[in-house]
């Protein structure tokens, strides 16, 4: 192990009086800060020097918030019509592409649809013959008022009930005019009504499914946003186009970056926050929605003189930095000065007491090791 050598300086002034009077009076003690490191072992350490100098550093507010996607990324399956499930190929996690085959569903209330569907389409022929027939009649005095308008209102009726069924055929996935032909299915086939990934999946073959179940989710992970919940007190200083630092603790220390997209205009009456939307950069399709994030939006920013924090030595609640003091032929005389520190960014921090600290030559890399050792070394006074 290295050896270090650590000097205490003290001072200590005295004055002699007579002998009737001898009075002896002590300075302060100059407090015991002054280390002694030989230049071999400043290199061998990798030690460097570096000094004090301006940073920016940004005023920010920290948010919690999740990963999410826009409202219309997110889709939940579900059905027109209650039935059985009969093939359910997909699992949590599958990719599909809109349009593409889900599940299929089977049901006698199918078979019926399909059925009136073709009787009231083979009923409106003739009803619609029956009111033409009727208002040439009509017209011509022939036939009374009476008449025509009951032809009218009959057809007219059924119309509408025809284009309802039809309706629900196509909404059901089913061709209304091979039903029109005789070809009645029992089962129906549901789609993927968006591009996206399968996020939730809530029924096996032979589940029963009724129109008020969510049967599967699909979400879109494409447009990935940051979904953030702002305190009322901080709201007003949140503008479109800040810039947004943010973590996902639970998955990595790495800080990701996004801005500011829309700020919400309405206080959640429960807990006082707002919504904000932020853009992330890069789209980074590795996160899943319903991430926790941990963010700091970025409000503001100062300029203040400030040092790496590897030149930063912490003790308990102080900070310190090693400045040199004295270079002599084989080593460095280094003093321990205690620092007042304000802002900080992810490598550095503001010094609030810079003034001693001007055109030094301060310790930034090594001062770790350094004080291991020296602590190792013991003490002597």
């Amino acid at each position: 192990m290295k050896q270090l050598y650590i000097l205490f300086v003290f001072t200590l002034f005295m004055a002699c009086g007579n002998n009737k009077n001898e009075e002896k009076t002590e300075e302060s003690k100059v407090a015991t800060n002054a280390l002694v490191i030989t230049k071999a072992q400043f290199e061998g350490e990798k030690m460097t020097f570096g000094s004090i100098a301006e940073h920016e550093f940004n005023t920010t507010i920290k948010v919690n918030g999740m990963i999410d996607v826009p409202t219309q990324n997110k889709s939940s399956v579900s059905t027109f019509i209650g039935g059985y499930v009969t093939k359910n190929p997909l699992l949590v996690g599958d990719e599909v592409k809109k349009g593409q085959y889900l599940l299929t569903l089977e049901n006698t209330e199918i078979v019926e649809i399909q059925q009136e569907y073709a009787e009231v389409a083979e009923q409106l022929n003739f009803l619609k013959s029956e009111f033409t027939r009727q208002k040439t009649l009509y017209d011509e005095n022939i036939t009374s008022q009476k008449n025509f308008l009951k032809a009218e209102s009959t057809y007219k009726s059924s119309l509408a009930h025809y284009n309802g069924l039809k309706k629900k055929l196509q909404m059901m996935n089913l061709n209304p005019a091979s039903v029109e032909k005789g070809t009645i299915s029992s089962s129906i086939n549901l789609y993927a009504p968006i591009d996206g990934f399968v996020t939730k999946v809530n029924i096996s073959n032979g589940t029963y499914v009724s129109p008020s179940d969510i049967i599967m989710e699909i979400i879109d992970t494409e447009h990935i946003h940051l979904e953030l919940s702002v305190f009322e007190k901080d709201i007003l200083k949140i503008k479109k186009g800040q810039p947004i630092n943010f973590r996902i603790p639970e998955a990595s220390d790495s800080i990701y970056k996004a801005e500011v997209h829309l700020v919400g205009t309405t206080i959640d009456p429960e807990n006082r926050r707002v919504v904000v939307h932020g853009h992330i950069e890069n789209d980074h399709t590795a996160f899943i929605v319903g991430m926790f994030a941990e963010a700091y939006i970025v409000v503001g920013a100062s300029k203040g003189m400030a040092l790496p924090k590897t030149a930063v030595i912490q003790q308990e609640d102080d900070f310190y930095a090693l400045v040199l003091e004295r270079e002599t032929a084989n080593g460095y005389e280094f003093k321990q000065v205690k620092l007042d520190v304000g802002s900080e960014t992810e490598d550095m921090l503001e010094v609030l007491n810079s003034v001693s600290l001007k055109n030094k030559k301060i310790v930034t890399d090594g001062t770790y090791m350094l004080l291991n050792d020296a602590d190792e070394g013991g003490h002597s006074h």
